[in-house]
């Protein structure tokens, strides 16, 4: 062919060759941040769920110890939280009802959003 171009055996333009390689390097690299994304906001909302479950334990253990006193009902719920791998930010007895903030740090790069906090209030029923 005298126009300078490479052809090839079947006549095809030989210039294009390798962009698929391209274009399946930038899908991979895609693929892999979304997958990062959503391994993010997974572990994220998995120490959201912990940090609910450690404030419920906490309130529930709070509230079991509540006669005895807003020192022995807020021990009680900073056991738990601790045995829960989270920390207390607060716990206020009022009455007999005993309300715990928690919060606790996502794994790995759900620590990105930052801490996940959750609060629990337990007591009696009351009748309405």
């Amino acid at each position: 062919m005298p126009d300078g171009r490479r052809w090839s055996r079947l006549g095809i333009d030989n210039r294009e060759r390798g962009s698929a390689t391209v274009l399946a390097v930038g899908v991979l690299a895609a693929t892999v941040v979304l997958a990062a994304g959503f391994a993010a906001v997974g572990q994220a909302g998995a120490a959201r769920h912990q940090a609910q479950g450690a404030a419920d334990a906490a309130a529930l253990a709070g509230a079991a110890k509540v006669l005895l006193g807003p020192g022995e009902a807020c021990s009680a719920a900073a056991e738990l939280v601790a045995e829960n791998r989270a920390e207390m930010e607060s716990c206020e007895v009022n009455e007999l009802e005993v309300t715990v903030r928690v919060t606790t740090d996502p794994a790995g790069i759900g620590d990105l959003f930052g801490p996940a906090r959750a609060s629990s209030r337990a007591g009696p029923v009351t009748a309405l």
